[in-house]
């Protein structure tokens, strides 16, 4: 069981924002940015890598719950970023595909 599925379950605690039946949103506890969130599928995908054409469904709905999110945010007209790591080169340090939303601030380019 990964971390973001103890979460879902809730034997972690989190501090969640939203909740719907396939996305749960809460405050990353290392946060990058004065915002940072992390969008997360309920259905266990390893990785952004390993999704499949049945996954295409949570896939936009992760989009659209950080469009929704950063309204919620007060950052969608400042501008945020949203980022998928995929493996250990791309920084993936959860086996369960997530979105990072991350504004408050300028971000930078390129990314570490």
């Amino acid at each position: 069981m990964t971390l973001f599925q103890k979460i879902v379950a809730r034997e972690i605690p989190a501090k969640i924002i939203s909740e719907d039946e396939d996305v749960i949103v809460f405050h990353d506890i290392n946060p990058q940015a004065p915002i940072h969130v992390l969008l997360v599928p309920k259905k266990p995908i390893p990785r952004l890598a390993e999704a499949t054409a049945e996954d295409g469904i949570v896939l936009a709905k992760l989009l659209l719950k950080a469009q929704e999110t950063a309204k919620a945010l007060g950052i969608s007209q400042t501008g945020f970023r949203v980022v998928i790591n995929s493996g250990r080169n791309g920084g993936e340090t959860v086996p369960h595909l997530h979105v990072h939303l991350l504004g408050g601030r300028p971000l930078t380019w390129p990314p570490g």
